[in-house]
């Protein structure tokens, strides 16, 4: 391009230009999760207030349009004074300023969520509307604002003996493509921000839906942790809810406790802000927990012969809080971004390592609560080994080590490319057979089941471990399941469950998907599980060189192509099984990447998905019998 770049072409974004600009930078982005960013900053701001002893109460209205908000408190109030160096009131430098606040030192807050003084003026930088009341020095202060600009003077109001902030704001359309604020994700936010302070009231006022309701925790993270739990539908391993405090300094809170969940949960938070990825205190926690558990094991003699305890194993069905306040005369925050996903403050880690550490007087004051949290590690660790021997030893690579540990029945692909391969699992031997003759032998490999395979959502673990099927099927696949399992090491870019288009074929397809989904499921949120359609009809129609053929999936789509299409010289075969198809005629309707018809298996709702499995399938009856009644007028029964 000939256009001259000097410095008139050096752009500098002035006042809250660059927050309008580049809004990602400063609230995450502009959908739903960077909307309600717009009000954790300003309930952050109050909570801060709270933290440092100014206010015991936070209010957040809905407003009936739902697209505008306030959020106020009882603490001192913003300043309104003029400020000395700027010849303005201390509020409209607030929410027009960057990088302007009262937490940059220690001597208004003792510790402050607010780092970089932005928060206000984001909020403000991103709103159509907004206006600030202050209550303080006996007056109410008011001033509105506009897209970040003061559209009018601060004025001085009534009289009050009342003290505290208020902020009406309503988010600016130009930003934000679709303003909607939801009700249940402001309440989630109110009860986390109540469980991490103790005592502390939360009031929300959902004018939208005429509801109100108050969350306020005397129990601190004791109530949070049981809330997880309750979540989460697991059974705590001992009823015990471990909780640890330091008040000196930088104050840590954890609480804890272990249930029989496969994975470990541990939420963390600095200052009241929630730590999404971690970071030196999360840290600190895992390795004192650690610790302590290792030392008591090995005191009290407790290793297993034979098997290595990992830091992974010892915090397996762990459910956890750590919050550290840390004060600004101790360490300045610091975080990777505005958002505050990670907390890269190394002073952190050594006090929150040492009070985990403790853990161990707990460990020998309770050795009955002990013992059980032992023996849920010992458990963990067993199972690791298990299933990584199982799925040692099966990676795709060329030569000898392909064909270790590989089950004989497997007809494998010649391929090494994972990403272009496809696994047919296929019912019996028969139907394995025209697989294994139809198929691309470069990218497609079968495997036959022999019969209908164990029903893993209603079997105990050691019964599905102890299943020849089952394990089999997980050799194959070579990426481990349950915890165990590592998505990356998984031997075929798609897994195809490919069964008969009848009732026995659409169970065992139902059992193969329980099973994907209990002890596999990162394989399927990973995108690499589907449902091969095969054809129940075959619908032949005319003579010679005008003969069609139509391919028909199931009883309801035959009646309708009957009904649609005058067919002459109809000649209409019903496949009962896929062993019934020549090879030929399972590659053009089922196994050809260009002609089949592949359903990818996604999981929208995991908690809805995980009861309507246990209710098919689980070991309880009564919802499967009350579902055969409500629909028994449509169920054709061959008795």
């Amino acid at each position: 391009s000939d256009k001259k770049y000097g410095a008139s072409e050096i752009e500098v974004l002035e006042g809250l230009e660059p927050v309008r600009r580049r809004p990602g930078m400063y609230i995450g982005g502009t959908g739903v999760d960077g909307l309600h960013h717009l009000i954790k900053e300003l309930v952050d701001n109050s909570v801060d207030e709270a933290m440092n002893g100014h206010a015991d109460k936070i209010t957040v209205t809905l407003h009936k349009d739902g697209q505008s908000v306030t959020v106020s408190d009882n603490g001192r109030g913003i300043p309104v004074d003029t400020h000395p160096k700027f010849k303005v009131s201390a509020m409209e430098i607030v929410f027009t300023t960057l990088h302007a606040g009262g937490k940059f030192s220690d001597q208004s807050y003792g510790s402050a969520g607010g780092l970089h003084g932005v928060g206000a003026s984001v909020v403000n930088a991103l709103a159509s509307e907004l206006t600030a009341t202050s209550c303080r020095d006996g007056y109410e202060w008011t001033q509105s604002y506009s897209r970040g600009k003061p559209t009018n003077k601060l004025k001085k109001g009534e009289k009050t003996k009342k003290t505290g902030t208020t902020v009406f704001f309503k988010p600016d359309d130009e930003i934000f493509k679709k303003i909607n604020f939801s009700s249940d994700y402001i309440k989630k936010f109110l009860q986390i921000k109540a469980f991490l302070n103790k005592g502390l009231v939360f009031d929300f006022e959902d004018d939208a839906n005429g509801n109100k309701e108050t969350f306020c925790y005397p129990e601190g993270l004791i109530a949070y942790v049981n809330e997880l739990v309750r979540e989460s539908e697991e059974t705590k391993v001992a009823e015990e809810i471990f909780s640890l405090e330091k008040t000196d300094g930088i104050k840590v809170d954890l609480c804890f406790c272990w249930t029989e969940a496969t994975q470990e949960t541990i939420l963390s938070y600095v200052n009241g802000i929630p730590t999404k990825e971690g970071g030196s205190h999360a840290d600190g926690f895992k390795s004192g927990l650690v610790k302590a558990l290792r030392n008591y094991i090995n005191v009290h003699d407790l290793a297993p012969k034979g098997i290595k305890l990992s830091g992974e194993d010892m915090r397996e069905g762990l459910m956890a809080v750590v919050s550290v306040l840390v004060p600004g005369s101790v360490a300045q925050l610091q975080f990777q971004g505005q958002t505050k996903d990670r907390l890269n403050n190394p002073e952190v880690e050594v006090p929150v390592e040492s009070l985990a550490r403790q853990f161990e007087n707990e460990l020998n004051n309770k050795p009955q609560t002990a013992n059980a949290i032992v023996e849920r590690i010992i458990l963990a660790a067993k199972a690791r080994q298990a299933a990584r021997s199982a799925s040692q030893g099966v990676s795709r690579k060329v030569g000898l080590s392909r064909r270790l540990n590989l089950p004989g029945k497997l007809a494998d692909c010649s391929s090494s490319r994972t990403e272009q391969t496809e696994l047919f699992i296929v019912e019996g031997d028969s139907a394995g057979g025209s697989a294994k003759q139809g198929r691309d032998r470069n990218i497609q490999a079968v495997f036959p089941l022999r019969g209908k395979v164990l029903n893993s959502v209603a079997a105990s673990a050691s019964k599905v471990k102890e299943n020849k099927e089952l394990t089999d099927l997980v050799s194959v696949l070579g990426c481990g399941y349950a915890e165990h399992i590592r998505v990356d090491r998984l031997r075929y870019g798609k897994v195809v469950i490919l069964t008969d288009a009848d009732s026995d074929g659409m169970h065992i397809a139902s059992l193969l998907m329980a099973f994907f989904f209990t002890f596999m499921r990162p394989m399927i949120e990973a995108g690499n599980l589907y449902l091969a359609l095969s054809p129940l009809y075959r619908l032949r129609f005319g003579t010679g060189q005008k003969e069609e053929t139509i391919w028909v999936y199931s009883d309801a789509e035959k009646e309708k192509v009957l009904k649609q299409r005058k067919m002459s010289n109809l000649r209409i075969t019903r496949f009962k099984g896929l062993g019934e198809m020549n090879p030929k005629t399972l590659w053009e309707t089922t196994l050809n990447p260009k002609t089949r018809n592949l359903l990818k298996i996604q999981i929208d709702d995991a908690k809805k998905c995980a009861q309507l499995l246990d209710s098919l399938l689980g070991k309880e009856t009564q919802d499967r019998y009350r579902l055969i009644q409500e629909n028994a007028d449509r169920l054709e029964l061959d008795v």
